[in-house]
């Protein structure tokens, strides 16, 4: 008897040929969902609704491609405006490698950096000596922040307008028409996008 029943009983083989098949159904059935059409569906969304930011925000000049409003720029020239710190690698605002410098306070290669950066800014203005905005000083989490504080703006302003050979009020104005505010009052804080300012910049001396 007891015999009979275990041949009636289905082989581990057996078992797992049957799970086998729903399993593969349900992995392509979610593949095709999460990894075709829900994205397909949202990027046709975003493109309709939010075209320019779906596309990469992109900024273009005198018909030429020169950036993304997303991603910061290295900017060491006196008469542009400097962005943060970048320490993507190899070289600064990668946006195929963000990441932030991932320095404790206690380490001397931040006070380093910090040094150095403010060397740079007294060397390209000897006569400034008011304290630098840290956010000039330090490097963003992502590497590519593409803003900086409205008074690490203003801290340069007279610089670039003395290189520039412009009155410092117009500069403080353009950095005024730069700043963008916070999506909402109690998420994050006032920014300037330094890329768009010094295309600003450029276009005031191409007008002059």
């Amino acid at each position: 008897m007891n015999t009979q029943v275990q041949s009636l009983q289905p082989s581990p083989a057996s078992v797992q040929a049957g799970l086998a098949r729903p399993m593969l159904v349900l992995f392509v059935a979610l593949s095709l969902l999460t990894g075709l059409l829900y994205p397909g569906v949202i990027t046709a969304i975003a493109t309709a609704v939010f075209p320019r930011q779906a596309a990469g925000s992109l900024i273009g000049q005198d018909g030429k491609l020169v950036g993304s409003a997303l991603i910061g720029q290295p900017f060491s020239d006196p008469k542009y405006f400097w962005g943060r710190l970048s320490a993507t690698a190899p070289m600064p605002y990668n946006a195929a490698a963000s990441a932030g410098s991932n320095l404790g306070p206690a380490n001397p290669a931040l006070t380093d950096a910090a040094r150095a950066r403010i060397d740079a800014l007294r060397a390209a203005d000897p006569h400034h000596r008011a304290p630098v905005p840290v956010d000039l000083v330090t490097a963003s989490g992502s590497g590519l922040d593409p803003h900086i504080s409205p008074a690490a703006a203003q801290y340069q302003a007279a610089r670039v307008a003395g290189i520039r050979g412009m009155p410092i009020q117009q500069v403080r104005d353009l950095i005024a028409a730069h700043t963008e505010a916070p999506l909402l009052p109690v998420l994050g804080e006032p920014g300037v996008n330094v890329l768009k300012l010094n295309l600003a910049l450029d276009g005031v001396a191409a007008r002059r």
